[in-house]
């Protein structure tokens, strides 16, 4: 069954006044957070990463390289605080998917941070290498709902122009492969359709993920700084051998590509 001509649109592509302010906002959420867990106002680290998978947070937690910050007031995560080359990070482990991730996000700046970096595992579409790898994701093909309520609608979303070059040179030296390239961002890992998989390899897309899209159209709307990776660790589940990570399921790889990413931002002064 489809529309009829006299159906209004899709509610997610209608007009939505993009430029007026939102009346709920994170700073009102995180406040009513401490007021009722009684906790006090705390700022998070200047650079924050997103662990969708959650293997990071796991690995350091289990090396007791990080602990939990008890004052975080996030009512759907855990806040966890690490220290790598004298530089501390916050780490937020398992907000899968493009709304729960920019969730996040906004209670991440609304806390206190200045950077922010997403490592999320995907699927390979256009092969750059065998997996594990890394790409930086330069461009994500807007395939989900949560951009679209803080962008107009386009076909893509792009990081930041003025971080590309940094980021990239910072992490050519490091052993594990980081491309830059663009991916596809999807609500519905259980629909990637062959029909949509082609469509993404006509378009010369390197791996299909969940979050990037999103948090790079509320990146440009926020003017603020987020940097997303792709961990190409699979084909997806085509092969026996697939989401094989690697070593501590691939974790000292994400954090090596982390600190590069931070110490591309810093260098921006």
């Amino acid at each position: 069954m489809t529309d009829s001509p006299d159906q209004p649109p899709s509610p997610l592509l209608e007009a939505k006044a993009l430029d007026d302010p939102s009346v709920f906002t994170p700073e009102a959420l995180l406040e009513s957070a401490r007021r009722q867990k009684d906790i006090p106002k705390t700022s998070v680290p200047d650079i924050c990463v997103l662990d969708p998978d959650g293997d990071i947070v796991r690995h350091l937690t289990a090396a007791g390289a990080a602990h939990s910050d008890e004052a975080w007031p996030g009512y759907h995560t855990d806040l966890y605080r690490f220290t790598r080359n004298g530089e501390e990070f916050g780490i937020v482990g398992c907000a899968v998917g493009a709304s729960f991730a920019v969730l996040v996000a906004e209670q991440l700046f609304a806390a206190g941070c200045r950077f922010l970096v997403s490592v999320t595992s995907s699927g390979q579409v256009v092969s750059k290498d065998d997996p594990p790898y890394f790409v930086l994701i330069e461009r994500a093909l807007r395939d989900d709902g949560t951009s679209h309520h803080y962008r107009p609608a386009s076909r893509y979303a792009s990081l930041d122009p003025e971080l590309t070059t940094p980021v990239q040179q910072a992490c050519a030296p490091l052993s594990r492969p980081v491309y830059t390239g663009a991916t596809w961002t999807t609500d519905a890992p259980f629909r990637e359709t062959e029909t949509a998989i082609e469509r993404a390899r006509a378009e010369g897309i390197l791996a299909v993920e969940m979050e990037a899209a999103a948090l790079y159209a509320f990146a440009e709307t926020r003017d603020l700084p987020v940097v997303c990776f792709a961990h190409v660790t699979n084909q997806l589940g085509q092969t026996d051998d697939d989401f094989e990570k690697g070593e501590a399921d691939g974790s000292q790889d994400a954090l090596a590509v982390v600190d590069a990413a931070a110490t591309a931002w810093r260098s921006l002064g």
